[in-house]
């Protein structure tokens, strides 16, 4: 056998081979050998560049990144011009057969990327130090003296980087970056369609006195005779399913989404005796048939897992639990108010119908607004 150094480790005898250590005395540990730095690589000498050695052309490559920058910051401004400007939906302004708001926006938002990644790229080819470094390994525990070479380092490549001594470029790049958050926060906007961002919408949905309630999907009225003791229905308001014969407006797009989650209801029949109304809510059922959001109130999930035993309906995101049979009020999980209830009365022919929209707003609680 050999060591590292190729040195044999046994005699032909098998007994070991003595080492010489630093006293010239035979031993047989090897004596620690301290690492030989790395070995020049032969780099050709180091070539400045013009802006290195001119001034002039120093401070002309600074104008031209700080044109750069301002630049991108025009056209993030050109961005959110050209998002109010342009029509979108299905009268959309053309230009050359494309849609003109994308086509804008995809070109104003890509100039824009696009200035400051070259402007960056200029300030480190053309400004920023190109001396070449080395760093030899060290232990993965930094001693205090590392430390402080790194941060002295760090220091050294921002004062190289030239920010400091460069208010110019400095100042341009922070406001192309900083400007370049308008075309998110504007795009954010199309996330919220319409007249959505309208918060006092929240309060209302599309129910109206006199509304039929009818079954979700099929939308068939609901007779209030053909409920059964235990039943739950999931159903929605008539004018989700717009005829000519009864008379409602048909809606589209996101409007009709948020009307229909909006408006979307849990009824269930009961023992009118299990029945414990809210003072003021006594003329609210049907011969035991209550009405609920089907919209919980923590944030919002659909609710519809019904124990008929308990009268307690359980919503499958956060398990929060309602009972149905006390005004719908939280009995257990993170909800924070009871579910809202919709006022309930029958028509001539004995269908179910709204006395009302709903008293209070529905859905997820926000800002810890209070029942309306």
């Amino acid at each position: 056998m050999s060591n590292d150094d190729n040195r044999p480790v046994n005699g032909p005898d098998g007994t070991p081979e003595p080492y010489s250590d630093e006293t010239g005395a035979d031993s047989h540990v090897p004596a620690h050998r301290a690492a030989e730095p790395i070995a020049d690589p032969g780099l050709p000498a180091h070539t400045w560049r013009p802006t290195d050695v001119d001034p002039k052309a120093e401070r002309r490559a600074e104008r031209q990144i700080a044109a750069m920058f301002i630049a991108a910051m025009v056209f993030s401004v050109l961005f959110v011009v050209a998002y109010f400007s342009f029509e979108v939906g299905d009268d959309w302004d053309t230009f050359a057969g494309m849609g003109a708001s994308t086509l804008a926006l995809g070109t104003t938002l890509g100039i824009t990327l696009l200035l400051i990644g070259t402007g960056i790229i200029h300030l480190a080819r053309k400004l920023m130090a190109d001396v070449e470094i080395v760093e030899m390994r060290h232990p993965a525990a930094s001693p205090p003296e590392d430390r402080e070479a790194t941060v002295e380092a760090l220091n050294t490549g921002l004062d190289e980087a030239g920010i400091g001594r460069r208010p110019l470029v400095r100042n341009t790049m922070l406001g192309a970056v900083g400007l370049l958050g308008l075309p998110a926060v504007v795009v954010l906007r199309d996330l919220a369609p319409g007249n959505a961002l309208d918060i006092g919408k929240l309060a209302h949905t599309i129910w109206e006195p006199g509304m039929r309630l009818v079954r979700d999907v099929v939308g068939t009225p609901i007779l209030a005779s053909e409920i059964e003791m235990g039943d739950l229905i999931n159903a929605a308001p008539e004018a989700m399913f717009p005829s000519e014969e009864n008379g409602y407006p048909e809606l589209h797009g996101a409007e009709e989404q948020a009307e229909k989650a909006k408006g979307a209801i849990i009824i269930v029949r009961m023992d009118p005796d299990d029945i414990i109304p809210l003072e003021g809510r006594e003329k609210w059922t049907v011969d035991g048939i209550i009405c609920y959001s089907k919209i919980c109130t923590h944030v919002g999930c659909p609710i519809s897992l019904y124990e008929r035993t308990t009268h307690h309906v359980l919503c499958p995101c956060h398990q929060s639990t309602f009972d149905l049979a006390d005004h719908a009020k939280v009995v257990f999980g993170p909800a924070a108010r009871p579910l809202p209830q919709l006022p309930l009365a029958v028509d001539d022919e004995g269908y179910l119908v709204a006395q009302s929209d709903f008293t209070e707003p529905i859905g997820a609680s926000y800002w810890e607004r209070e029942k309306q």
